[in-house]
């Protein structure tokens, strides 16, 4: 029996659902990341990238600040940081 653990993003991508945030938004802080690659399962919209260790990002302009990627990881090296914290870069 095989299962398919991927799924489908959601509709962030024709929608900018990132204006849906209210409280929070995540940090990746890019210091103990394994890349695992488990931020990239869960994330519901599918718009986390990256590859190799500490390189891991999200783009806020989709993200509705769910959470799931800090929840899963594994290092806790994702943190959810209040929305009005500025943006890096």
């Amino acid at each position: 029996m095989s299962v398919n653990i991927n799924s489908r993003p959601g509709s962030a991508r024709n929608n900018r659902t990132g204006s849906w945030r209210v409280d929070r938004r995540p940090k990746f802080l890019r210091q103990n990341c394994i890349a695992c690659r488990l931020c990239l399962l869960v994330c519901p919209e599918g718009i986390i990238t990256g590859k190799a260790k500490n390189s891991f990002e999200t783009d806020y302009v989709y993200c509705k600040g769910c959470g799931l990627c800090a929840a899963v990881c594994p290092k806790k090296d994702i943190e959810m940081i209040p929305e009005d914290t500025e943006t890096e870069g």
